[in-house]
C-alpha cells in the first residue's frame, strides 16, 4: 500500500512541488518515497512507500522495467504475481529478477504482454500509472472494484494524477473551484460518486478502467474518457445466463467455499505482521475463520468496543475470537472519543464524505495500526449476497408499486406527498418517500430514490445540477440484483471502500478485503436467489459457510451496525458546532448551501420533530471541508 503522484507537462519547479506532494501522503507511504522525471518528455513521477512486500531496496519506487521502456509508480498489491511470475518464465517472457515485489513482476507483464491483457490476468487491489518512454504515452488504471483510489485531471497546463486530492491542491495553477454538480450528488448519497471529484478540473478513475493519455491530451488539457478492462454489470448480467445448479445444497456450500479460500490465502501474502478486524457479524467473522483454518498459528482479530449498548458489538466480536482461538484485541472507547474525531475528518477525507461511520473506522483503524501492518475486512458481502435489510424493504416498496396500475402511480404518489409533508412526524416521512418513489421511472430511478437523502439536492446546492449516473441506466436485470448492482458499482467503491481506504492510510495501515476477489464477485452473480434470500434473510450461503465453522448461536443475533448516535450528538455535544457551520451566515460566507431547506431540517431535528442527523451531516462534512479549505489558504 503506498500513494502516487505525477505531473505531465509544463509545470514550474517540478521536482519540489512533487516532493511536497509525497511528503503530504507520507501516512500513505511513511517507509520510504521515491522520485524519477524524464526531463526531455516534461514528466515527473513520486512515490510514497508503505512496505509489504520484498522489503528491500528491490520494491522501491519509482521502477524502471529491465528492458528500459516502462517507469511504474503502484498503489495496491498483485495477489497472483508469483503465479505471474512462473508463467512469464515458462513463456521464456521473463526478465532476470532483481527482487521478488510485484512492482517488478506488474512491469514485466506489461512488457511482454501489453496493458490491457496484463490487466486482465491480474488479481488485486490497485492503482498505478506506468509511462511509456519510447511511445511517450502516460497509461492510468484502477483495480476492478475499486478498492485504491486515483484521482486525476489538470493543474494550469499539466496533467496531473495522485492518490489523494491533498497531494494535488498545492500544485500551481490548480483550481480549487468545487464542482457543483458534484456536491449536489453529494446533497443526494453523501459521497461524491465516480467520476465526479469536488473540484471541477479532476476527476476519479472509475473502478475496473485504464487509459492512455498522449501528449496532445496534455496540451489540449482535454480529459478524454476511460475504458472498461472488467464491468460488473457485464458480470451480474452474464451469471443471470449462465447460472449454477447445484444438486445439492452442500454442494453449493462447498463452492463457495473454495472460491472464498483461494482469495483469502491470497491475501494473507505479506513479508510484515498481518491480522483482521472482527466486529463479530456475519462477513468479518467468516473472514477470519477462514483465515485460522488456513493459518498454524493465531491470527491476530482487532475490534472497537463503544460504553453505548445500544451501539457496543464488541462482546460479540470476543465470544467468535475466542472460538476460533485468535489472538484478540479490543478498544472501548467513548462518546469523546469519537467526538475528538470529528474535527480531522475533512483532512482524513480529503472531500466531503458523509458516511458516519467513518468515525468509529477511524477509531479501529488507529488501534489496528498499532499491532500490525495489513488488516483484512469483511466489507463486500452485503453487495454481493444481499446482506442489507433495504433490499428487502425496497422490494416490497418495488412490489406494491408494480402492482399498481401506471396510470394511477404518479397521481397516489402526488397525494401521498400532500399528506406526508402534512403531518408530522416519521410517519409523514415515510408517506412523502413513497409518494416520491411512484414517481420514479425503472428501477434504477425507483433505487435511486430509496437511497437518497435530500429530496431535492439541486435545490440545497445554489447553482446545483443533477448529472446522469448509472442509476439512469436500464437494466433487464431483476429488481433485487439490480439494486445489488448498483450498489457495487457506486455505495460501495465510493462510500464502504473510501471510508476504509482513507481511515486506514491515515494510520499508515494497508487493509486487504477478499469478499471482492473478482473471482467471488463472478461466483455471487451466478447464484440463484434461493441462495441468497431466505426466511427474511439475506446472505444465506456465505452464513452456510461460516456456520461450518462458529456456532450458528454466536452468529445470529439481530444487526446493530458500525455506527454512532450523531442525531443525539447534533442536540448535544455536537450542537454548538453544528450550529456554528449551519448559521445562515456562514452558509452565505462559501455560497455553496441555499440556507431556506438547511435551516429548516435543522431546526426540526433540534425541536425533536425528526431525526435529520444523515442529511445533516451531509451538510456539515461539505461546509467543515470548505472551512478547512479556507484555513489552507485556498478559495472555496
Amino acid at each position: 500500500m503506498c500513494g502516487i503522484v505525477g505531473a505531465w507537462g509544463p509545470l514550474n519547479d517540478r521536482q519540489n512541488v512533487l516532493a511536497n506532494s509525497r511528503k503530504v501522503m507520507k501516512h500513505r507511504g511513511p517507509d520510504s518515497q521515491g522520485y524519477w522525471e524524464d526531463a526531455d518528455a516534461n514528466i515527473g513521477l513520486g512515490h510514497v512507500r508503505l512496505a509489504i512486500i520484498d522489503l528491500s531496496e528491490a520494491g522501491h519506487q519509482p521502477m524502471v522495467s529491465a528492458c528500459g521502456r516502462y517507469v511504474v509508480v503502484l498503489n495496491g498489491e498483485i495477489y497472483n504475481h508469483l503465479a505471474l511470475r512462473e508463467l512469464l518464465q515458462v513463456q521464456s517472457r521473463a526478465p532476470d529478477w532483481r527482487g521478488h515485489s510485484d512492482t517488478e513482476t506488474l512491469l514485466a507483464a506489461i512488457a511482454a504482454w501489453g496493458l490491457e491483457t496484463t490487466l486482465q490476468s491480474l488479481v488485486g487491489m490497485f492503482a498505478f500509472a506506468v509511462w511509456d518512454r519510447d511511445a511517450r504515452t502516460l497509461s492510468l488504471a484502477r483495480d476492478r472494484m475499486g478498492e485504491k483510489p486515483l484521482y486525476w485531471g489538470h493543474a494550469g497546463e499539466a496533467l496531473v494524477f495522485a492518490s489523494e486530492l491533498k497531494a494535488l491542491r498545492g500544485m500551481p495553477g490548480f483550481n480549487t473551484a468545487p464542482d457543483k454538480t458534484a456536491l449536489t450528488l453529494m446533497m443526494r448519497h453523501n459521497y461524491i460518486p465516480a467520476p465526479f471529484s469536488v473540484y471541477e478540473d479532476i476527476k476519479k478513475l472509475p473502478p475496473g478502467h485504464y487509459i492512455t493519455l498522449t501528449a496532445e491530451d496534455c496540451r489540449q488539457r482535454s480529459l478524454p474518457p476511460s475504458s472498461a478492462y472488467w464491468s460488473a454489470r457485464q458480470v451480474a448480467e452474464e451469471g443471470k445466463a449462465q447460472a449454477l445448479s447445484f444438486s445439492r445444497e452442500e454442494d453449493a456450500v462447498d463452492a463457495l467455499e473454495e472460491v472464498l479460500t483461494t482469495a483469502i490465502r491470497g491475501q494473507m501474502m505479506a513479508d510484515v505482521p498481518l491480522g483482521a478486524f472482527l466486529s463479530g457479524g456475519v462477513d468479518s467473522s467468516l473472514v477470519v475463520a477462514l483465515m485460522q483454518a488456513l493459518s498454524a498459528n493465531a491470527v491476530n482479530t482487532y475490534a472497537i468496543g463503544f460504553e453505548e449498548p445500544a451501539f457496543n458489538e464488541a462482546e460479540y466480536a470476543r465470544e467468535v475470537a475466542a472460538h476460533l482461538g485468535t489472538r484478540h484485541t479490543e478498544l472501548y472507547v467513548s462518546a469523546q472519543d469519537a467526538l475528538d474525531v470529528v474535527p480531522r475528518l475533512p483532512d482524513i477525507y480529503d472531500e466531503p464524505f458523509a458516511d458516519s461511520s467513518q468515525i468509529p473506522t477511524v477509531l479501529l483503524m488507529q488501534m489496528a495500526s498499532q499491532h500490525v501492518t495489513v488488516a483484512l475486512s469483511g466489507d463486500g458481502g452485503d453487495e454481493l449476497f444481499g446482506g442489507y435489510s433495504r433490499y428487502q424493504r425496497a422490494q416490497r416498496w418495488w412490489d406494491k408499486r408494480s402492482s399498481m396500475p401506471g396510470l394511477m402511480r404518479k397521481p397516489f404518489g402526488s397525494l401521498a406527498q400532500t399528506l406526508g409533508r402534512a403531518l408530522p412526524g416519521n410517519s409523514a416521512g415515510q408517506l412523502d418517500k413513497f409518494g416520491r418513489l411512484m414517481h420514479a421511472e425503472g428501477s434504477g430511478p425507483f433505487y435511486r430514490q430509496f437511497v437518497s437523502y435530500w429530496e431535492d439536492p439541486s435545490a440545497v446546492i445554489n447553482g446545483g445540477r443533477l448529472a446522469p449516473t448509472v442509476f439512469d441506466q436500464p437494466s433487464g436485470l431483476p429488481f433485487a440484483d439490480h439494486m445489488m448492482l448498483l450498489d457495487t458499482q457506486t455505495y460501495l467503491p465510493d462510500d464502504i471502500l473510501v471510508k476504509v481506504d482513507r481511515a486506514a492510510m491515515a494510520a499508515s495501515l494497508e487493509t486487504r478485503v477478499p469478499l471482492l476477489d473478482h473471482r467471488v464477485y463472478a461466483f455471487s452473480q451466478r447464484l440463484t436467489p434461493q441462495y441468497k434470500f431466505r426466511d427474511g434473510q439475506g446472505k444465506w450461503l456465505l452464513r452456510q459457510v461460516l456456520y461450518r465453522h462458529v456456532p450458528e448461536v454466536l452468529i445470529d443475533r439481530p444487526k446493530k451496525g458500525f455506527g454512532v448516535p450523531v442525531g443525539q450528538w447534533l442536540r448535544g455535544p455536537l450542537k454548538d458546532w453544528a450550529q456554528s457551520l449551519l448559521d445562515p451566515a456562514h452558509l452565505a460566507r462559501h455560497g455553496v448551501f441555499n440556507a431556506e431547506p438547511v435551516t429548516k431540517k435543522w431546526q426540526s431535528h433540534l425541536a425533536g420533530h425528526h431525526d435529520w442527523s444523515a442529511h445533516l451531516w451531509g451538510v456539515l462534512m461539505t461546509q467543515a471541508w470548505l472551512d478547512a479549505q479556507s484555513n489552507e489558504g485556498l478559495s472555496a
